[in-house]
């Protein structure tokens, strides 16, 4: 006799720890009173346009990486973060994703 378990388990939310992760430090921003909804979304949806995603997103990193980009040019506006401070930490992941052998956590080198 077999056993089917008809309630399978649910997708996660996000396809991504970092989709997770940029998400909820909008949310904290949020609930700080550092970022408003309406306003948040208005810079989301020209972030969007600037860079030319008018087709449907399924929540992926192309829509998350625009998620990411306004959050950067947020902090950088409200003086929360350095425009060249933004720079250096996204080339440091990106150094450390590039060298990072496959199925390892990336880290950034100690500074």
């Amino acid at each position: 006799m077999t056993l089917c378990n008809t309630h399978s388990a649910p997708e996660p939310v996000f396809a991504e720890p970092w989709h997770a992760q940029v998400f909820a430090v909008t949310v904290a921003l949020n609930e700080a009173g550092r970022v408003d909804w309406p306003d948040w979304a208005a810079r989301f949806s020209q972030t969007l346009k600037r860079h030319g995603l008018d087709r449907e997103l399924d929540g992926g990193d192309d829509y998350f990486l625009a998620w990411l980009v306004t959050l950067e040019e947020f902090l950088i506006e409200q003086g929360a973060a350095a425009t060249q401070d933004v720079a250096n930490l996204r080339n440091a992941w990106k150094e450390a994703y590039l060298t990072t052998p496959h199925g390892q956590p990336v880290r950034l080198a100690a500074r």
